[in-house]
């Protein structure tokens, strides 16, 4: 799959060498060309200079044949402003923005972005958003049997409840990240637009529930 980053400082270099080592390709973006540098000799990706809501540069980068967008520059307006572009004018479908300033984070969710902070958590976290099929486990038991994923559905999922979601997937919603905030749900809990699904799987099964959640579920005739 392709990936566009915005930002080639210590995360956005860090994300586009490790989303370049799981073997998709990778264009970034930065305005200072000596921002490369910390890519390193062996990186094959697309290095582009320019702005990052500038729709030239974005197309330049392949953002109409992308997959993920991360925006990961120092700069909280840019961020989500290109962030925003990237999901509504192009589509593309997992999209994630850097945000400093925490107070304006819930804002940001609610416009449908979700937003991360801090360097190697942040990375982390941004794989999760990018890559759900790629899933790294939040939790895993002593044994190696059970682990808790994070999983973004598909919005053909809203209204439905967490007792169907568990009836299809066979796994158990531990918790749900709804606008920046935690909640247990019951069974009767009705999945809202960006909500982030924290599930309880066996392990070795996280990939095939993210992907029956990332696409609409069956309807019965």
């Amino acid at each position: 799959m392709h990936c566009v980053i915005l930002g080639c400082g210590r995360v956005g270099s860090l994300l586009a060498l490790t989303l370049e080592q799981r073997g998709h390709s990778v264009a970034i973006i930065d305005q200072e060309p000596t921002a490369f540098r910390r890519l390193g000799s062996h990186f094959e990706g697309k290095r582009v200079e320019g702005f990052g809501f500038d729709r030239d540069v974005l197309v330049e980068a392949g953002i109409e044949q992308a997959h993920a967008f991360a925006a990961v520059s120092s700069g909280d307006n840019s961020n989500i402003i290109t962030a925003r572009i990237a999901r509504e004018t192009f589509g593309v479908e997992n999209v994630v923005a850097r945000i400093y300033d925490p107070r304006r984070a819930e804002v940001y969710q609610r416009l449908g972005i979700p937003t991360v902070a801090t360097v190697q958590w942040t990375t982390d976290r941004i794989m999760r958003r990018l890559l759900p099929e790629d899933n790294e486990p939040e939790w895993q038991d002593p044994t190696g049997n059970v682990v808790v994923t994070e999983i973004a559905v598909h919005p053909g999922w809203v209204g439905q409840t967490v007792r169907q979601v568990e009836e299809v997937t066979r796994a158990r919603i531990a918790f749900v990240t709804r606008l920046g905030e935690a909640l247990i749900p019951t069974g009767d809990t009705a999945i809202q637009q960006d909500d982030v699904l924290h599930a309880a799987v066996r392990s070795g099964t996280q990939g095939d529930v993210a992907g029956m959640l990332g696409k609409p579920p069956e309807r019965s005739e």
